[in-house]
């Protein structure tokens, strides 16, 4: 692979406008692909084989009515009665124009004495809006949005839930914050601007690529909201990482005197062989969320794989022609003092704190391993849930909905249980099942049985009386499908399924709760086999995934700390303490290991390259983290940028995974890379590259650094033919560029 990417690099460096060129036609491709079959994201979340689903789907086959979905338009007059005549009349224009709607199948009348729809205080009434389609399309929300703005005019309080108005209230990015601070990251790292430049051009167009590509398939399969969102999040990131990574080592040897053209396709043989492991693992990693046995999870690690996999294309294929119409003016409109080239290891700070900790081991693999476990701690109180109206900022319409109902009818209004009855007998008993339904702790109110025209299926409400994030709500759930619904119907052939959304999260959080220990071990395993393949070791790998969890760990301890104890969430807009999402253990941890495998194979293909040519341990150790600190550190700050920067929209779902991605990130490239590694490795010395013969001759040969390209410098008699300055101390096996003299 090295060979072909070598190949590659060289020829696009030679030709570049025709790589342009190429890569311009695969995106007016795709852009034109996505204008013809591409679609909207949706939040339709199915989950095969459990209850919840069972409900759904039996609705939406037996009794479409009540089937799609469904919302809330809320009224509230602050100084009246929402029942006084001008604001009946208001609100029965608003809720006309909405019934106006082509995909509004019901609007329920607020005033109907049997409804229980004005709150006992007169001020707070709701109407309940349900549309054929799942969710509603974004011109439903706009018309919702524009309807209300009737009621709003004659002095009410008009809001609308989330169900609504979800597809037109999807947050933007913030991305445009850490892509500011990447570009002064790498104007620092690299000291030019065209140099800092290039990184940023070729992550945004895989990041334009990758996110028209989720648009094709949101038109051909449901795409969750979030995808895009997510996708951009690591695809920029790992974009203007992976460039980084080629742009520094192509830097490097044009430092040492190699002409343009052979430096790029040196970089790219060298560099861009590790952007494609580390890529590809990202992408397995993320793929493997198909594990969790959710399509709209599989569809969602897809999105993200898509923009992954396309970053890294672009890195060795796209960045080589950049760096080829850069030429040498690749340092020009140079910004700060320039830095001297090829200063010995031991020089550098990064060297001198690689020999400090080699030569105290224990105190740092100690103290770091305490702080790390420490930060993990939060982990065991981990309670997922998934994020309802109420966890929306305090501006947002759907929040103000949310509080109005709980302020009016209780705070498990806004999480109402739908128990779908199915079979004629069954529905014979519906009065039953409703008398139990009411008799049973936690329930505040029961309504009436609705029954399908066939006379085949009955549905009943069922509110408790905790809210939806509320573990209470959750063992009423359980309780009701396992002690109250199976004696109301007993004696019956029919079956009684309690669904709706709020089931639908808890059945959620529980089949990726119970998916979680396959998922990580797969992810462990298959790195771990991979690592000793690259590293011929068994210890490295081995340490490696033990490291990767730890840091894993800290970010979920910090996550737990944060949103669900409440710890600084202030600061970040949560005004008070949510469940963790359950999607974000599985995914982050996916997104995680992944991105981790970047900095291990890019430090320690490094390290294992001076240890095979000096045999010193410890020197290799300060040579390899010498030689790697500041780009690692580098792209650790770009990512952390551009993590940090999510942490302005409003969701909370993506805070989390903000803050998680961030302090992973953080941990990963400071207390593992520079103290844990460097003390672990000075504590088993010689024994790292350990592996034994017969698992040796097992394994195959990947040189993920491309070295095999490279053989040891020629002997003094031959000198540089095309480069000046100092040569390189390899020169290529099936292209020397030495000659005898």
């Amino acid at each position: 692979m090295s060979k072909i990417l070598y190949r590659w690099g060289r020829s696009a460096a030679v030709h570049p406008w025709r790589v342009l060129f190429a890569w311009l036609v695969v995106v007016i491709a795709v852009v034109g692909l996505k204008g013809s079959i591409g679609g909207s994201t949706s939040d339709s979340f199915k989950i095969p084989g459990t209850e919840s689903q069972k409900g759904i789907d039996l609705l939406n086959d037996r009794f479409p009515s009540q089937g799609g979905s469904s919302g809330q338009v809320v009224f509230a007059d602050p100084d009246g009665d929402v029942t006084d005549a001008v604001a009946r009349g208001a609100i029965g224009q608003t809720l006309s124009q909405i019934a106006d709607d082509p995909h509004v199948v019901s609007v329920s009348d607020p005033f109907d004495p049997t409804a229980g729809s004005v709150s006992a205080d007169g001020r707070i009434a709701y109407a309940t809006v349900r549309y054929s389609v799942n969710p509603p399309e974004k011109t439903d929300g706009e018309a919702a949005k524009a309807a209300v703005e009737t009621a709003r005019e004659a002095g009410l309080q008009a809001e609308l839930s989330r169900n609504i108005v979800r597809t037109t209230d999807q947050a933007e990015g913030n991305e445009g914050i850490g892509l500011i601070v990447a570009v002064i990251v790498l104007l620092v790292a690299f000291g030019s601007v065209i140099a800092a430049g290039i990184p940023i051009g070729t992550a945004l167009f895989g990041i334009f690529i990758g996110l028209s590509i989720v648009g094709i398939m949101a038109g051909i399969t449901e795409v969750p909201s979030v995808s895009p969102m997510l996708a951009t999040m690591i695809g920029l990131g790992v974009g203007i990482d992976y460039a980084l990574f080629v742009v520094t080592r192509h830097r490097a040897f044009l430092h040492e005197g190699r002409s343009v053209v052979e430096s790029v396709g040196l970089a790219n043989a060298t560099a861009g062989s590790a952007v494609l492991f580390a890529g590809t693992t990202v992408v397995i990693a993320i793929a493997g969320l198909r594990i969790a046995g959710i399509p709209a999870i599989a569809v969602m690690g897809l999105a993200s794989a898509v923009t992954v996999a396309v970053a890294m294309l672009a890195a060795v294929t796209l960045l080589p022609a950049f760096l080829g119409l850069a030429g040498r003016r690749i340092d020009s409109w140079h910004v700060g003092r320039k830095r001297p080239q090829n200063v010995e290891s031991s020089q550098t700070v990064s060297g001198r704190w690689a020999d400090h900790v080699g030569n105290h081991p224990w105190r740092y693999a100690i103290i770091s391993f305490i702080g790390l476990a420490a930060l993990a701690g939060p982990v065991l109180s981990m309670r997922t849930g998934m994020a309802d109206d109420g966890t929306g900022g305090t501006t947002t319409t759907y929040r103000k909905a949310y509080d109005l109902l709980a302020e009016g009818f209780g705070e498990g209004f806004n999480g109402p249980l739908t128990i779908v009855v199915d079979g004629t007998d069954g529905v014979a008993k519906a009065d039953q099942v409703r008398s139990a339904l009411a008799a049973t702790d936690g329930i505040a109110f029961v309504t009436a049985p609705i029954v399908n025209p066939a006379g085949d299926t009955a549905v009943i409400t069922a509110y408790p009386v905790t809210s939806p994030q509320d573990a209470k709500t959750e063992t009423l759930v359980h309780s009701l499908r396992d002690d109250v619904l199976p004696p109301a119907l007993s004696g019956t052939h029919s079956h009684a399924f309690v669904t709706g959304q709020t089931a639908a999260f808890i059945d959620i959080s529980e089949r990726l709760a119970s998916r979680l220990p396959l998922f990580i071990g797969a992810v462990v395993g298959l790195s771990f086999l991979l690592l000793m393949v690259v590293f011929r070791s068994v210890l490295v790998p081995l340490k490696a995934a033990v490291m990767n969890l730890l840091s894993i760990g800290a970010a979920y301890g910090v996550v737990v700390a944060v949103f669900q104890w409440g710890w600084g969430s202030g600061a970040l807009g949560v005004d008070h303490t949510v469940p963790i999402s359950p999607f974000l253990p599985m995914i982050m941890f996916a997104i995680l290991f992944g991105l981790s495998m970047d900095y291990e194979v890019f430090l320690l293909s490094r390290v294992r390259e001076e240890y095979l040519r000096t045999r010193n341990s410890h020197t290799s150790v300060v040579a390899g983290l010498a030689a790697t600190a500041r780009v690692i550190t580098s792209a650790a700050l770009i990512m952390i940028s551009v993590f940090a920067s999510f942490l302005l929209i409003p969701d909370v779902e993506i805070k989390m995974f903000a803050v998680g991605l961030t302090v992973a990130v953080l941990v990963d490239a400071t207390v593992v890379r520079m103290i844990l590694v460097p003390a672990t490795m000075a504590l088993m010395g010689d024994a790292n590259w350990w592996l034994p013969g017969w698992l040796d001759r097992l394994l195959p040969h990947v040189d993920v650094e491309g070295s095999h390209v490279l053989t040891p410098a020629p002997s003094p008699a031959l000198v540089p033919a095309m480069a000046s300055g100092a040569a390189h101390p390899f020169a290529l096996i099936d292209e020397p560029e030495y000659e005898l003299v």
